[in-house]
């Protein structure tokens, strides 16, 4: 999606609303230093972070550089300058069933003081941001949460989960079928280059997941800070295939007290192929001189039970709402993916914003493909009469829009209806995704 993130001004509706409570919203330059460095402050305090170091304000100013930055400033504090609230957004690419992608609106860095809760900023923020979403021709907007109570009011709901799987080392026996590739350490930077485009096809794999940015990547492999303890400690393994072609990587590092086994944790590992996948796993599992292996922000179905002789070497932890989703354009958003059975279906989507809600008809043939349109008149109403539909929020489209939850569940407690017997049963094998939704990343 091409985009210029400075061409339309700061939404109309969130400037009346706080400055009728005598704030400013402000769309920041990031080309001003100064400003963007004050932002940085704001985004670091509100998810208690240290204070941002002169090598942070600097990673910060490339990533702000293409993003959409706005903060909330209050005159009348002792810092006018550093904004009471933040928020930041950019347009990507969020991986569909079928291996496609769909243009999407990521908001992050979404903060408010605590001095400065219960005035409606969060609220015009958050509201903002559809508007941008609409002003940018996404699909869908979408944000991982760190609080699962705040966002639903605005369209958003959990479409994939992710968990912490941890492997004790002393009964992970590997039973996987051998690989025809190597795995090997490389250097962090040497890897840099051709990082982007193994990403590119991991995360095309994977319903969910979304496009990687270079500064993400060079935080991850270390390269942006990388005499700092963290850096430093991190290790990057490379699977090969048989014909010496890089297909997946993995950056981890191993915690531990002196003169004890530690635990190896990684919280990146981007496989290509499935060969990939299976062989950097092992090679995370079998570390020497360690308890365990422990992923963070893995899938909720990964083989990994499936390839070991104990199933019961793994545990799942923290299974969590990991990314959320909000339908903007439901034409576009349903027209993206691919489906995994025939069929016809009305959708008929409530949106108390406005912004998503009516009726659309959704007919997918027998390779998946789908067409959808709109039914706004009475004689396009009568056409579709008796066919099969569902009524449903558009929170509840959000949530099944990548197969992560299934329709049946949702009209079970009751926030999907049918129209016609068995309409159900149909959106249940039409939104079925073969492979669970996952994003394995925070943004």
């Amino acid at each position: 999606m091409s985009f210029d993130l400075q061409g339309f001004p700061a939404d109309s509706e969130a400037l009346a609303t706080l400055a009728a409570r005598g704030l400013a919203y402000r769309l920041v330059d990031t080309s001003d230093a100064a400003a963007t460095s004050k932002w940085v402050e704001a985004d670091f305090r509100g998810f208690h972070h240290s204070r941002p170091r002169q090598i942070d304000l600097d990673f910060d100013f490339g990533l702000l550089a293409e993003r959409r930055v706005h903060g909330v400033y209050d005159p009348t504090i002792a810092e006018p300058a550093v904004p009471v609230a933040t928020v930041s957004s950019w347009p990507t690419g969020l991986s569909v069933p079928g291996g496609r992608s769909v243009d999407a609106w990521a908001v992050s860095s979404v903060t408010v003081s605590p001095t400065h809760r219960r005035r409606g900023i969060a609220r015009a923020l958050m509201l903002a941001e559809l508007q941008n979403a609409r002003s940018a021709g996404a699909a869908l907007a979408m944000l991982t949460a760190t609080e699962a109570t705040i966002y639903g009011r605005f369209g958003y709901a959990p479409a994939a989960r992710a968990a912490t799987v941890y492997v004790d080392r002393r009964r992970a026996h590997w039973i996987g079928a051998d690989v025809p590739g190597r795995v090997q350490f490389v250097d962090a930077a040497a890897i840099r280059e051709i990082a982007p485009a193994i990403a590119r096809r991991a995360v095309a794999r994977t319903p969910g997941e979304i496009d990687r940015w270079p500064a993400l990547l060079d935080r991850v492999l270390g390269l942006h800070d990388p005499e700092s303890d963290r850096s430093r400690s991190r290790r990057v393994a490379r699977y090969d295939d048989e014909r010496g072609q890089p297909q997946g990587f993995a950056v981890f590092h191993v915690t531990r007290e002196p003169n004890a086994p530690g635990v190896a944790e990684f919280d990146f590992l981007a496989a290509a192929t499935d060969d990939a996948e299976r062989a950097l796993w092992r090679f995370l599992v079998e570390q020497d001189y360690v308890s365990g292996t422990r992923g963070l922000l893995r899938s909720v179905d990964e083989p990994l039970p499936w390839l070991l002789d104990d199933p019961r070497a793994i545990t799942v932890t923290d299974v969590v709402d990991h990314l959320w989703l909000r339908v903007i354009d439901p034409i576009a958003a349903l027209s993206a993916r691919r489906y995994s059975s025939p069929g016809r279906l009305v959708v008929e989507v409530d949106d108390p914003v406005g912004i998503a809600a009516g009726r659309f008809e959704l007919v997918v043939d027998d390779g998946g493909r789908a067409e959808v349109a709109a039914i706004e008149s009475r004689d396009a109403a009568a056409s579709v009469k008796g066919a099969r539909g569902i009524r449903l929020g558009v929170r509840e489209l959000g949530a099944i829009y990548l197969g992560g939850v299934r329709p049946s569940v949702l009209a079970r407690a009751g926030r999907i209806e049918e129209s016609a017997p068995r309409s159900i049963d149909l959106a249940e094998r039409m939104f079925a995704s073969t492979r669970a939704p996952h994003l394995s990343i925070w943004f």
